[in-house]
């Protein structure tokens, strides 16, 4: 039972501490909208999203009202659109078209984000595939909801190196096709290790072919709470810090598993997971980066940033799995550099530089996260970022991603501004030396000896 004293304790970390439920996801499949005729597919694409969200939105409005716990974004994901489209689409135009009717059904229920424009290619490309990602730059320049990824790497497959050389291309091309908004299309097309099918975040959602024909899943939010926490042990040592973070990740899972379950209720759509993830947002007093400096650090990027992201990445995870039966999806700590306040100011102070913001990554939940490059960048170069990145996810047995913004037209000391949850970053340098020959062998670095375990 939840006692008044919970009660107040939610309240007050809603009111005063940035809690909120970042999303309510509702993954639908659309492997049943496969057809080899083009309109008859977008036909019942359009037709199973709408019948299927219809509700979403007023459910999570009204949850919100009636819990008093925000509800800040209501999503949906969708089968990868390469297995939807292999049998009708024989162009980039067609795939676009796909893209298309995705971004009126979002429009049409009311949701922010539609994810599952996306390929899988761990192994290797199907034509279908490869189709798709090379019409990428032309959806999420047509659209405004859809947002895009490729698993290009897994433990189990290795690292596709020939999918790595087409993201750099694409990477740069939607960069092109976007530059009016300041490239705002390459915030929502990730890189993907380890992808899991049950990711309720945006941009790398999708709904993979594991899940059921619908199912509700939720990400919670709360750098704030877990700040606001660790202030009052200031000083104190491992133990309690660990305790007191492991505490609140309970508290604020609680509150995300209450949510889902509710709306799984409402919707007549099974419960599926709740993403525990901490995931900042341009506010003040909601930054990963601020926990950090909690714990000790002078910045973001200081020697220990590592260590102490780690510690605080196992402890929500510890906390949150005795909260919920269901976590999944990335869940740990996101670090994004537009989305957190405090991690802008430690590239800005020159605390923080991308060769850390790699390092981390081997200890949190993600990867490089919406990190503004020269838009001058070499295809070659984003690829071989993109494939550091993969081999951490691969060899650590974890989910990795990168999505990188090459800012067309800008360069390093120049500040590009993406509005909202997105938020703002300063363009960050790249390594100048090259890696073209790397990149330009081909064919597919194969999987690490700890992945036969059959």
């Amino acid at each position: 039972m939840i006692n008044r004293y919970e009660v107040n304790e939610t309240n007050q970390m809603v009111e005063r501490e940035n809690l909120d439920v970042r999303t309510i996801t509702m993954g639908i499949s659309l492997l049943d909208c496969i057809d080899a005729d083009l309109a008859a597919c977008e036909e019942k694409i359009y037709t199973k999203i709408t019948e299927s969200a219809k509700d979403l939105v007023r459910t999570g409005d009204e949850i919100a009202q009636e819990f008093g716990v925000p509800i800040v974004n209501k999503r949906i994901s969708v089968t990868p659109i390469a297995l939807v489209g292999g049998a009708c689409c024989r162009t980039t135009e067609d795939f676009a078209r796909l893209a298309c009717v995705l971004d009126r059904a979002a429009q049409k229920v009311g949701v922010n984000f539609i994810g599952g424009y996306s390929a899988v290619v761990s192994k290797g490309m199907t034509p279908a595939d490869e189709l798709l990602i090379r019409s990428i730059p032309l959806a999420l320049s047509r659209t405004e909801r859809v947002c895009s990824s490729v698993n290009v790497g897994s433990t189990r497959c290795g690292i596709d190196m020939d999918a790595v050389k087409l993201m750099g291309e694409v990477i740069l091309e939607t960069a092109e096709y976007t530059k009016e908004s300041d490239s705002l299309g390459c915030a929502k097309l990730v890189v993907f290790c380890n992808a899991p099918d049950d990711n309720p975040f945006m941009a790398g959602a999708f709904h993979g072919v594991t899940e059921a024909d619908r199912v509700i899943n939720v990400g919670v939010s709360g750098p704030g709470v877990v700040k606001t926490a660790l202030e009052k042990v200031r000083g104190k040592d491992f133990e309690v810090l660990c305790e007191t973070i492991k505490k609140t990740a309970f508290k604020v899972t609680r509150v995300g598993q209450l949510v889902a379950k509710e709306a799984s209720r409402r919707l007549g759509v099974p419960f599926g997971i709740v993403d525990l993830s901490l995931a900042p947002t341009p506010a003040v007093g909601d930054s990963v980066a601020d926990i950090l400096c909690e714990i000790g650090l002078e910045r973001a990027g200081a020697p220990g940033t590592t260590a102490a992201l780690a510690l605080l990445n196992d402890q929500v995870k510890k906390g949150g799995v005795m909260a919920s039966s269901y976590v999944g999806g990335l869940s740990g700590a996101f670090i994004p550099v537009s989305e957190d306040q405090g991690m802008i100011d430690a590239v800005n102070a020159g605390a923080l530089t991308l060769e850390k913001l790699e390092a981390m990554t081997c200890v949190c939940s993600v990867g490089l996260d919406m990190i503004a490059i020269p838009g001058d960048t070499k295809a070659t170069t984003i690829s071989g970022i993109i494939a550091d990145e993969m081999a951490i996810g691969m060899v650590n047995q974890k989910t990795t991603a990168v999505r990188l913004i090459p800012v067309a037209g800008k360069g390093v000391g120049e500040t590009v501004e993406f509005g909202g949850l997105l938020g703002y970053a300063p363009i960050m340098p790249v390594n100048p030396f090259g890696c073209d020959g790397f990149i330009n062998r081909g064919g597919r670095i194969p999987a690490p000896i700890h992945s036969f375990k059959n």
